[in-house]
């Protein structure tokens, strides 16, 4: 009988995998402070997106069905009318956000006028 060797997949490619898309980072980000819903996530998106155009419910579904699925938020749905739903980051997503941080404070450092004004200085 064959032995069934398991299939190691790169950490790299898994955590790509799973953040990838337009909006999945800034929807943790926004989550930090705690629960949101549905509209308070939309209207986060559009805050500081000069020149970019407005997120679709569709992608925006898409983006947290895939998050909730991926284990980094929570969905409750309180099952009233009007339907009322809030988001949340699970335990999995809350130690996500340092990374988040990461990456958003190197891009303070790195794509900001100010350093873009300094590497052109050099």
């Amino acid at each position: 009988m064959a032995k069934v060797i398991p299939v190691r997949t790169c950490p790299v490619a898994a955590f790509q995998k799973m953040i990838s898309g337009k909006y999945k980072l800034r929807i943790v980000w926004d989550l930090k402070d705690g629960p949101r819903r549905y509209g308070e996530i939309r209207s986060g998106l559009l805050r500081g997106t000069e020149g970019s155009a407005e997120i679709t419910p569709r992608v925006l579904s898409r983006e947290l069905k895939a998050l909730t699925e991926s284990g980094l938020i929570d969905r409750k749905d309180f099952g009233e009318v009007p339907p009322k739903v809030e988001y949340r980051l699970t335990r999995k997503g809350k130690s996500f956000v340092p990374v988040v941080a990461a990456i958003r404070e190197w891009g303070d450092r790195n794509l900001s006028v100010s350093a873009a004004l300094a590497v052109a200085a050099e």
